[in-house]
């Protein structure tokens, strides 16, 4: 089984700031990290890997920068790592980075499951996988947290739902995002990340990919139109009294008086 995984570099959020004046977000100047809900799909596609004696691909959008991303993931036993890489790409939107990743799937032409993380912890859009999916028209299953089985061209999944799960059959290739109940990653050895340091990372420009530069980057289809913090959290109330009694008497009244009951 010839599997792809497609992983974000996200910056660390921690020493991400705001410029509310400049209307713009400062992202860090450091490396940056693979997406934590990406390492999750890396893991599940290495250990499907092992199950069916198959390859992992990674494939990712950005700069030069994201390189140390896609080493991370070689250096954790994936066999290859693509690059989709343009001045063009730049300021792209999620629809815009799914268009992006189906031509890179459909360039790289034989692969029979796409897996993703559930979502990027940056933008938490949670539409790029959907997207692609429908952008290849293939089927898709989001918010996966097993695989049954994966198997003869078919993949059964639970599919998490607010209720409980649901149990998908997808005929392959399909697409499959995944949340962080499904496994536990490994750690890279000293051995895997000697050796991500020789692998070769190919890369491919929007004229590789066939994609119209006036279609994405600065041309995508949604814009920000204003960049703020988030709102501080107002401070709390205390409710006194003397017994459990008078405690719930005086919530009651309280909420009462702010008409939430």
């Amino acid at each position: 089984m010839n599997i792809v995984v497609l992983i974000k570099q996200v910056p660390e959020i921690a020493l991400i700031k705001v410029d509310e004046a400049a209307n713009k977000v400062d992202l860090p100047q450091g490396p940056g990290t693979v997406n934590p809900f990406d390492e999750y799909a890396v893991e599940e596609a290495l250990r499907l890997k092992e199950k069916t004696d198959g390859t992992v691909t990674v494939m990712t959008v950005g700069s030069q920068r994201t390189e140390s991303a896609l080493r991370d993931c070689l250096a954790l036993g994936v066999d290859e790592a693509y690059r989709l890489t343009d001045d063009a790409f730049e300021g792209s939107d999620p629809q815009a980075v799914a268009k992006i990743l189906a031509a890179g799937m459909k360039k790289l032409e034989s692969f029979d499951l796409i897996l993703a993380g559930k979502q990027a912890i940056d933008s938490d859009a949670a539409q790029v996988p959907g997207a692609v999916a429908a952008l290849l028209d293939i089927p898709q299953a989001m918010f996966v947290k097993k695989f049954e089985s994966a198997e003869n061209g078919t993949a059964v999944v639970h599919r998490t739902t607010e209720d409980g799960y649901d149990v998908v059959e997808l005929t392959l290739p399909a697409v499959v995002s995944v949340v962080k109940e499904i496994n536990e990653p490994r750690l890279p050895s000293l051995k895997g990340k000697m050796a991500a340091k020789k692998k070769t990372i190919t890369t491919w420009s929007a004229a590789d990919l066939g994609i119209d530069p006036a279609t994405v980057g600065t041309h995508s289809g949604t814009k920000s139109v204003k960049v703020s913090p988030p709102p501080p959290r107002p401070s709390g109330e205390m409710i006194e009294g003397e017994t459990p009694d008078e405690l719930a008497d005086n919530l009651f009244q309280k909420l009462r008086d702010k008409q939430i009951i």
